[in-house]
Parts: C-alpha cells; structure tokens; sequence
C-alpha cells in the first residue's frame, strides 16, 4: 500500500479516552433535544417520533463505525476531509472540508448569540453583544491553550448535560409511576388518539430531518482522533460507547415526554432559548414538583451552547488545517505552535464566526441566509463519509490489504455505508418537499432550503475543472497512519 510518512510538527496526541467519548456525545447532545424534542411528537406522534429516531440512530451507527474504521487505521486530525481527498477525488474533499468549516463557523455565530439570550434570564439588563463577546472570548481561550484544555472543557460541558438527561429520564419514570404527582399515568398518553402514530409514514419521514440535525455532531469524535493519545483503542470505544448512550439518552427522552404529554399538548411546541419556561424537558420537572426547573434548564441549555461552540470552533479549525496540509487551503494556515494548536486557523475562524454573528446583530436577513447555507452540511459530510469508507475498504483490499488485520472493522460492509449513503440523500431530498406539493412551485422556499447543495456543487465542480481532478483509482489511493 502506498504509504506516507509526516515528519513535520504537528498537533499533539492529549486527548484521553474519557475526553473522546464526551467530545462525541458534547457534539450530538444540544439544544435540540432539550427545546426542539418535543415538536417531533406533535408531528408524528410519540411512536412515530421514536420510529424516526431509531432510524436515524441506526444510520448514524453505520456512520460512525465507517468512520471509526478509517480513524483507527489512520487518524488524522480534519478527518473525513482528509479521507475523500485520498479516496474518491482531491475536488471533492477539498468542497466537503470548506463546507464542513462553513458550517461550523456560523454555528459557532449562533451557539454564541443564542448563549447571550439565555443571559437575559439572569442578567436582563446588561446587552446581548457583550456576552457574546465573553462567550466567544472564553471559547477562542479554551481552544487556544491546549488540546488537553479543550478536551477537558468539553468533558465537563457534556458531563453537565449527560446527568440533566439521565435525572430527567429517572424523574420522568417515577412520575409515570405515580411517586411524583400521586397520579399512575401509564400509556395513557402514548395511545390516545391517533397516537401513537399520528399522520402515518409521510409524517414520519417530515421528521427525519429533525431527528438528523439532533445526532449531527457525532462526527467529532473523527476529527478528533489524530489527537488521541492512543487512537487505535480510544476511538472504537468512544464509538461503542457513544452510539448506545446518545441513542439510549434521546429514546429514552422522547420516550418519556409521549408517555407524560399528550401529543395534542400545545406545550410541545414551546420552547426555545427566548423561553425556556415552556420547553417540553421544564414542564415535565415542574410536574414533578421542582419548582426551580425553569433556572436549572436555563443552566443546561447555556452549557450545552457553549458545548457546541467551543466544539464548532475545534472542528473548523482543524479542518482549515487538514485543509492547508492537504494544499487545499492557504499554507500559513497549516503553521502549529509549541503547543500544538493551529493558531493561524484558529484565528481565522473565530473572525469568521464573530463576523456572522454581527450579520446577526446588523442585518437579520443577511444571517439568516448564512444559516440556511450552512443547513444541509451536515448531512453532506455524513456522505462523504460513507462514500470515502466505501473506498477506503475498496483500496484497502486492492492493494493487498488483509481485513482481519484492522484493529476496528466496520459490521456489515458494504450495507452500512450503502445505506447510510440513501438515507442521507433521502433526507436532504425532503428537506423542503412541501415546497414543490402546492399548486405553483415556492421557489424561495426551495432556495431557502437548498441552497446549501448548490454551493457544494460549485464548489466541488469548480475544483475539479481548474485542477483538473479525477476520481483516483483503488490502486493509487493513499494510506496515511500519522496525523
């Protein structure tokens, strides 16, 4: 196999197994499922909103496993960037790793705005832009220490979040009981009406995209795998682990909330970071008796926002600087300093993110656009994904390879990344289907939602044109084992 070898100074290998496995679960875990779990019950019912989940899960664990097969083997810090350059084409590893960083840094825009009104709960009168400023200062900080700071912040952001869930979960199952409230409640809930599928198949499918935004962020544990201490042990644990326990955290929710709210409650369409009062996670606490829920959610839902901004700016940067080494993006970029952290990328990308967050400030719609660009990435990395395995495994075989001697094989290869492949398409197909179900096409709401796969096309194309690019044959892919 064709190998290569890096000697140049690089990122460090700090990150322990524990700081893996709650990188992985900081980044799928967020406000998602604590504001927005509950529309996904109205729509499809609590059966159908657990179906969608299931499946989902079920994708992403094809997802991980493909990406922890190529991790293991060769873990490279910007990962599956790194791996569709090698394996599929230059042109389209070069659109997935700029997409991908895209979306990360006007992610971090929005985790750190929506931060900033969680602070209105407390502090209503000190301005929005000043905890913004703080927000991205602290995360910027954490990031730019060390790889052991931000592994250890990360660990302690989703630690908070792991025990609000699984103390929800436990008070959730004792107030169905009857021990909180003094009333059994059963499945009552969960078989009333339509329930406990309300609007049949098409409904469900409505719901995928949601429940595909809410495990987005698994990923992560990819890109961190070039600075794992011990990547051939770390990253197929945290991957095991992870899959069960986000699966576990997120089914066991919804699960939950069908069997205590009614689908029919309009409560389930409440909450968000402007009022957190009436999120789904706060009602069923104060049903149970906790007066203080509504201060304790705002506590979580602010972690879980500086969870994901502190990992968004991880993620962009280290794909600005898989990029760079790669020749796809500007050299200075791929500079490392004495501790290990590519300071150049770092910068950049905190620039970025601030700008897209004064767009916020100064022109809603110009932000808006932004988002909306940045809504389909997701969805498009986990392809990338699952075409790079498929030709990772591919090349591998070709040039010799024996299967049995990976230390982490992906099950069931090649359905995995085959299907994970169709559900990904799928769902990005739908992401607006409505849109095109009326009597005239709604074109702004069709370019308002796929947007994003124009870019990438262009994107991609464009390379390809001017570098004159290829798909690269098995024979001649490259394995890397150094990051």
């Amino acid at each position: 196999m064709n190998l290569i070898e890096n000697k140049e100074p690089t990122v460090k290998r700090n990150l322990k197994a524990r700081h893996m496995t709650m990188i992985a679960i900081g980044g799928s875990i967020g406000t998602g499922l604590f504001l927005a779990s509950g529309t996904t019950i109205q729509s499809a019912g609590p059966g159908g909103a657990l179906t969608a989940y299931v499946c989902i899960g079920i994708m992403v664990y094809f997802l991980m496993t493909s990406l922890g097969e190529m991790a293991t083997y060769m873990p490279v810090s910007g990962s599956f960037s790194s791996y569709a350059t090698r394996f599929v084409d230059p042109a389209f590893g070069f659109a997935l790793g700029w997409n991908y960083w895209f979306n990360w840094a006007v992610t971090l825009a929005v985790e750190i705005a929506a931060a900033a009104i969680i602070m209105k709960f407390w502090l209503p009168e000190v301005p929005s832009i000043i905890w913004s400023a703080l927000f991205l200062g602290l995360v910027f900080m954490l990031n730019a220490l060390s790889i052991k700071s931000y592994g250890e912040s990360e660990y302690w952001f989703s630690l908070v979040k792991v025990v609000a869930i699984i103390f929800f979960i436990i008070i959730g199952l004792l107030t169905i009981l009857g021990v909180f409230g003094g009333e059994v409640i059963g499945f009552e809930n969960f078989t009333m009406g339509e329930a406990p599928f309300k609007g049949g198949f098409l409904s469900i499918i409505s719901i995928f995209l949601i429940a595909g935004f809410s495990f987005q962020g698994t990923e992560l544990v990819g890109i961190a795998a070039g600075e794992s201490e011990n990547p051939e042990k770390n990253v197929p644990n945290a991957i095991r682990q992870v899959f069960w326990r986000i699966l576990l955290f997120y089914i066991g929710a919804i699960l939950i909330l069908g069997l205590l709210i009614p689908y029919t409650s309009p409560s389930l369409l409440g909450g968000d970071v402007d009022n957190i009062s009436v999120s789904p996670f706060t009602l069923v606490f104060e049903r149970a008796g906790f007066a203080f829920a509504a201060s304790v959610m705002n506590a979580v839902v602010l972690t879980s926002l500086l969870s994901a901004g502190n990992s968004g700016l991880y993620a962009s940067t280290r794909m600005l600087w898989s990029m760079a080494k790669d020749n796809q993006a500007p050299k200075f970029l791929a500079k490392v300093n004495h501790r290990g952290i590519p300071m150049n990328a770092l910068i950049l990308t905190a620039i970025i993110g601030g700008l897209a967050f004064l767009t916020s400030v100064f022109g809603d719609h110009v932000f808006t656009w932004l988002l909306n660009a940045s809504g389909l990435t997701g969805f498009i990395a986990w392809i990338g994904i699952a075409v790079s395995h498929y030709r990772f495994r591919r090349a591998y075989v070709a040039q010799g390879g024996d299967i049995n001697e990976l230390k982490y094989k992906a099950k069931w290869f090649p359905f995995g990344p085959i299907l994970s492949f169709i559900l990904c398409m799928v769902v990005i197909a739908g992401q607006n289907y409505e849109a095109f179900l009326s009597g005239s096409i709604d074109w702004y709401g069709v370019a308002v939602s796929y947007i994003g796969l124009p870019i990438f096309l262009a994107i991609w194309l464009g390379y390809k044109v001017f570098h004159k690019t290829k798909v690269i044959s098995l024979k001649d892919c490259q394995f890397e084992k150094s990051a």
